[in-house]
């Protein structure tokens, strides 16, 4: 008996190798283990034998529906891996093709966004810093004075790495702030950066996405002082929405990074159900900042005896939102083409203080 259910498994698992497509797998699969499959008919007997042979049997048996099904998997998988590669080689693009004059691509609004912050910041003396996007806890939370129970450090706020064994996880980082201890504790005073970059926190919605991008400021010497910072975001808000003698206010706010720390609102009128940034009625809000908290200057090795600095923060999303009059966050990452080509500026007339943001 045991001999013929050998014979049929290597009858059977001869078949499921040989199939070359989904199809002939699937044929091979309902004529063994389907309703009306060899190996249903076999448990269908079993019924005729005495119990000690049915035991044994319907063991053998089950056996070997496991081990068809196994098969049965794996060559599907196979299948699955030849269908997407022969896809893929079909469906490959001639890189060194020229471009269709009828296709010209287009810059993202927020590659577009940032391009011009990064050249309005650089024509105060800023450069750039950019760092990793999975971050340890100590960079992202600890040395910013974040603390242990804040709600920030939640699993329904962060994004959090398996644990890697040493009870330490990482987390892919929620700001771009883990760059400015990273530059501070590598580069001695005067420092002078931004940190444009993709962040990540659990939430999306019309105005949220769970992966979106900021752009922060850190400025750190020995004479610097609110009046700076104030002078330094006032001017970028008038340059970036490109209005002269646009209302700028500070709020007080609380950010353990920062103290003292504010947010920023500019001036904007609703009107007619239209939104207008300029002089109006109203206020927004569109980032956040203060002077850098002495206990994160000691934290990267810096005498906060002798520096103090300023640092700020603010979505590129929400730039481009407000400025683009763009509706909907989650339209940046649909990859639709229509609203690319809608929303999408030059890609060969980069924006600079001298010749213009919006190109």
């Amino acid at each position: 008996m045991s001999n013929d259910l050998e014979s049929l498994k290597s009858e059977m698992l001869a078949a499921v190798a040989a199939a070359g497509s989904t199809q002939a797998l699937e044929a091979v699969r309902v004529g063994e283990l389907g309703k009306k499959g060899r190996i249903t008919g076999l448990m269908k007997e079993l019924g005729g034998l005495d119990p000690q042979e049915r035991k044994a049997r319907g063991q053998a048996l089950n056996a070997l529906k496991d081990e068809v099904a196994r098969a049965l998997e794996a060559r599907k998988a196979d299948l699955a891996q030849d269908d997407l590669d022969a896809r893929l080689a079909g469906e490959g693009v001639d890189i060194t093709l020229p471009v269709r004059p009828e296709q010209t691509g287009c810059i993202h609004p927020i590659s577009q966004t940032i391009d011009e912050a990064i050249a309005i910041f650089g024509e105060m003396g800023f450069t750039v810093a950019e760092g990793p996007d999975i971050e340890e806890d100590w960079y992202n939370f600890t040395a910013l004075n974040i603390p242990p129970d804040h709600p920030a450090r939640q699993e329904h706020d962060t994004f959090y790495l398996p644990d890697t064994g040493d009870g330490q996880r990482k987390v892919l980082r929620t700001h771009t702030s883990p760059v400015q201890i990273r530059t501070m504790q590598q580069t001695k005073p005067p420092i002078r950066i931004i940190v444009p970059g993709r962040t990540y926190r659990c939430d999306y919605d019309a105005t949220h996405s769970p992966m979106f991008h900021q752009v922060e400021g850190l400025l750190v010497d020995q004479t610097t002082h609110m009046g700076h910072l104030k002078g330094c975001l006032i001017d970028f808000c008038r340059a970036f929405f490109d209005v002269d003698d646009l209302p700028v206010r500070f709020r007080p706010s609380y950010f353990p990074f920062t103290e003292p720390s504010a947010e920023v609102d500019i001036g904007c009128t609703r009107e007619g159900g239209q939104f207008r940034i300029g002089h109006g009625d109203d206020w927004m809000e569109i980032l956040g900042c203060g002077m850098v908290n002495p206990k994160v200057l000691e934290n990267c090795g810096i005498d906060s005896s002798v520096y103090q600095g300023f640092a700020f923060g603010v979505g590129i999303e929400r730039l481009a939102m407000l400025k683009f009059g763009i509706p909907d966050l989650r339209t940046f990452f649909e990859s639709d083409l229509r609203w690319l080509r809608h929303y999408g500026f030059s890609p060969l007339q980069a924006p600079s203080m001298v010749g213009g943001l919006d190109r």
